[in-house]
């Protein structure tokens, strides 16, 4: 038999799923950190080199970060809704302005 929670609070086996669930992201996550480290070591050599920045890994570093950022609403409970890939994968349809780059 299962104990009803009040209308405004989830019942248990919501928390125990929402904890499963957030478990799951914060392994994504620390993939995605992992991933964004090598991504910008791979960029500064990039700049190094070519004195330019790669614009597909710039495009892919700003949704990565647009996705952890997501992550991080979704493990402090400031949202309900998951990120991908329970929904798509962040546009970022604005590119990382040039302005920032050092020269």
């Amino acid at each position: 038999m299962e104990i009803k929670a009040p209308e405004d609070k989830p019942s248990t086996r919501a928390v125990w799923l929402r904890g499963s669930f957030m478990f799951l992201f914060m392994i994504g996550f620390a993939i995605g950190q992992w991933l964004l480290n090598v991504l910008a070591l791979v960029q500064f050599l990039w700049l190094l080199v070519a004195r330019e920045r790669n614009q597909l890994l710039a495009r892919f570093g700003n949704t990565l970060s647009i996705w952890l950022a997501e992550i991080g609403r979704f493990l402090s409970c400031a949202t309900d809704d998951k990120p991908f890939p329970w929904r798509s994968w962040p546009d970022a349809s604005v590119p990382p302005s040039p302005a920032n780059l050092i020269r």
